[in-house]
């Protein structure tokens, strides 16, 4: 089912965590955070929403990281339930894509939980201050990727963050399937 998270909450302070990464080293906000912002993007493997902006994803990342912009994937998803989602298959596909950023396992979920994501993708775009400044979706994709020529919201909301220090004011919010949480 498909679960739109709330809008921006501006100035929302991001919260810390220390979690393990598909790298085999364990990350924490401080390791992360870039001197213009951070991006933190919880996704999963098995998410046709996910999966229809991979290369996107991949592409705007890499793009935000070279002007200085701190990235990272976090997967939450119940992988007993979701076998999918597992660290081996995290493992796997952040080799086979060639992730440029750490993809971390939230295996408690208490990041997810206290971060307030509701689906994947759901991307949290802080300042150089860790202060939320988008909130909103990568592109105009959906279940399936969009026009070629898509407008790079993401990527333009976080350049903007990185030279201003602030969002902008109108963000489409995100949109995809909802983080599966254990009983």
């Amino acid at each position: 089912m498909a679960v739109t998270p709330p809008v921006c909450d501006f100035g929302w302070k991001a919260p810390g965590f220390v979690l393990s990464g598909t790298d085999g080293k364990n990350w924490s906000l401080d390791d992360i955070r870039g001197p213009k912002g951070t991006l933190i993007m919880f996704i999963c493997n098995h998410c046709p929403y996910v999966l229809a902006i991979m290369d996107r994803l991949l592409r705007d990342a890499a793009a935000l990281q070279a002007a200085g912009i701190g990235v990272a994937a976090i997967s939450a998803n119940d992988a007993d339930a979701y076998p999918d989602d597992s660290f081996i298959n995290m493992l796997r596909m952040s080799r086979e894509k060639h992730f440029s950023f750490p993809y971390l396992y939230d295996e408690t979920q208490e990041v997810a939980r206290a971060y307030g994501a509701a689906c994947t993708p759901d991307f949290f775009g802080f300042n150089a201050q860790d202060e939320l400044q988008y909130r909103g979706r990568l592109d105009a994709s959906g279940r399936n990727p969009g026009p070629t020529d898509a407008r790079r919201e993401l990527f333009e909301a976080m350049m903007l963050v990185a030279e201003t220090g602030q969002g902008p004011r109108e963000q489409v919010a995100s949109m995809g399937c909802s983080i599966k949480w254990k009983v």
